[in-house]
């Protein structure tokens, strides 16, 4: 089996490695973490599971998680190159293989990132072919692509609170095409995963955040753009 350094080098910019489930897919869950963080995170501490973490330095997994989270595409050339840029930016992190979760899909990454005074952990995985599932953020339990326009709020668990984010995207004429919701506990804290034909406006994204029994809002655009 060719080294590391040789397989980067036989590789062409729009396949970055051996294979997508272990190299494109890897790249657009760093994506994700990238933009929920807002930027190249300060830290990250990269957890391969069962399958990805048997192979992770051999088929580049490594190094597309680390572009990824710097946010480069899946086609840039620069991620053979990750590890010096990453070095560059003062960006730290490492690597924990978990061999044997049986709870895991093959091909699952934690992320648990820190920028400034954030933090944030998620859970994805890799499922062939670029494409990948965002199964938990923060705790909460997810299934979101990252294909579309999602919003991520986190607020109380009161009644009612549902239906005004559903009315609030329905008078943007925003359409939901998918939605996930996960609680910590009743009347503790809920998180929803909202999966949109399009974006919000900016002012109702404040507007949301401006919201007493609201915690959190974040805004993910399609992971690729």
């Amino acid at each position: 089996m060719a080294d590391k350094s040789s397989i980067f080098d036989m590789i062409g910019p729009i396949m970055i490695g051996p294979s997508s489930s272990h190299t494109a897919g890897v790249v657009r869950i760093g994506r994700v973490g990238f933009k929920m963080i807002g930027g190249v995170p300060d830290h990250a501490e990269i957890v391969f599971y069962n399958s990805f973490a048997r192979t992770y330095e051999g088929h580049g997994s490594d190094k597309a998680i680390i572009s990824g989270l710097m946010g480069m595409s899946t086609d840039d050339p620069n991620i053979k190159k990750s590890f010096d840029i990453a070095e560059a930016k003062s960006f730290e992190y490492e690597f924990r293989p978990v061999g044997n979760a049986s709870a895991h899909h093959p091909n699952t990454i934690k992320l648990i990132l820190t920028k400034d005074d954030r933090k944030l952990e998620i859970v994805g995985v890799s499922k062939g072919g670029g494409i990948i599932s965002i199964r938990q953020v923060n705790g909460y339990s997810s299934n979101f692509s990252a294909n579309s326009p999602t919003l991520i709020v986190t607020a109380e668990d009161r009644k009612g609170s549902i239906s005004f984010i559903s009315n609030l995207l329905a008078q943007e004429d925003v359409n939901i095409a998918e939605m996930t919701v996960s609680r910590k506990g009743k009347h503790q804290t809920a998180c929803q995963f909202i999966e949109m034909d399009s974006a919000p406006r900016d002012i109702t994204l404040e507007y949301l955040k401006s919201i007493k029994w609201v915690q959190d809002v974040t805004f993910l655009p399609n992971v690729d753009d």
